[in-house]
């Protein structure tokens, strides 16, 4: 059977992909306080807080998805309840990226082999 990578493996668990998610999962979790501020005082300030807030939760919410399906070797009980648990945005992928994909052992031994070798590099030099 032939894999689906269409999405190369180094834009969800190299080490600057675990930074990217990471604060992209803090960003969403921001889009709360944006919307309680809106509530308060309505005014053009909050426009820029509140975009940001939507582009973190969804690049969280792809990358935690693409993670989940493709890379994620827990049981399949976990998976389940994860994914449904990724349905409540923007919490559920923060929680996911913070207690799942930061913890996971793929993403460790990617950003281990990327120290391993720029250290090589950095010898060579």
């Amino acid at each position: 059977m032939h894999q689906y990578e269409l999405i190369d493996k180094k834009l969800i668990v190299s080490e600057t992909a675990r930074h990217v998610y990471c604060m992209s999962a803090a960003v969403s979790l921001t889009l709360y306080a944006s919307l309680v501020g809106v509530r308060m005082s309505p005014s053009a300030f909050w426009k820029w807080p509140i975009l940001l807030g939507v582009l973190g939760m969804a690049i969280t919410a792809a990358g935690m998805e693409v993670f989940l399906f493709r890379f994620d070797e827990s049981a399949a009980w976990k998976q389940i309840f994860w994914f449904c648990l990724m349905l409540f945005v923007p919490l559920g992928p923060a929680v996911y990226c913070y207690l799942v994909y930061s913890r996971s052992t793929v993403v460790r031994a990617t950003c281990d082999a990327e120290m391993t070798i720029s250290a090589g590099q950095k010898l060579s030099d």
